[in-house]
């Protein structure tokens, strides 16, 4: 490979229509028009089995949701809002008389533990999160734009 042809291959920006996370598999897909075009290794919440039900459970959620807003300057190396809790997931909550929770994202290592790169993933560790490293989080900034839906699997 030459050096234009490096040139051109990384002036391609990826774009994304939706994005699919396989929990079992930790694994982050981006979606254009229902083909794979780019797919990440991942963290999930530290009890990653079954569906987020109640704040402080330490699930990722599962379902159909928005990446409905993003911060540049968050806790942790940028961070993508994701549309939880549903509807449904309030409704449940509130049949079990518990807080359905929130906060959950996309994102980076945490501020100042860029250096841990890939190692992140050795144990899942967020509180219901979905991590990826700080350069895998800039190709998913560029990619996912508001407003993208985000498919969460099992």
């Amino acid at each position: 490979m030459g050096l234009d042809d490096r040139a051109i291959r990384f002036a391609i920006v990826l774009h994304a229509d939706h994005v699919v996370v396989l929990k079992k598999e930790r694994r982050l897909q981006l979606l254009s028009r229902g083909k794979v075009i780019k797919a990440y290794k991942v963290a999930l919440g530290s009890d990653p089995v079954g569906p987020k039900t109640r704040q402080g459970d330490h699930k990722t959620p599962e379902g159909l949701y928005l990446l409905d807003s993003r911060n540049a300057h968050s806790q942790f190396y940028k961070s993508i809002h994701i549309s939880y809790p549903s509807w449904h997931d309030r409704a449940l909550a509130r049949q079990k008389g518990v807080s359905p929770g929130g906060d959950v994202f996309v994102h980076g290592l945490p501020n100042g533990f860029g250096a841990v790169g890939a190692a992140h993933r050795l144990k899942d560790w967020t509180d219901g999160c979905i991590a990826v490293t700080n350069e895998e989080m800039d190709e998913i900034w560029r990619a996912v734009p508001d407003g993208t839906q985000i498919e969460i699997r099992p």
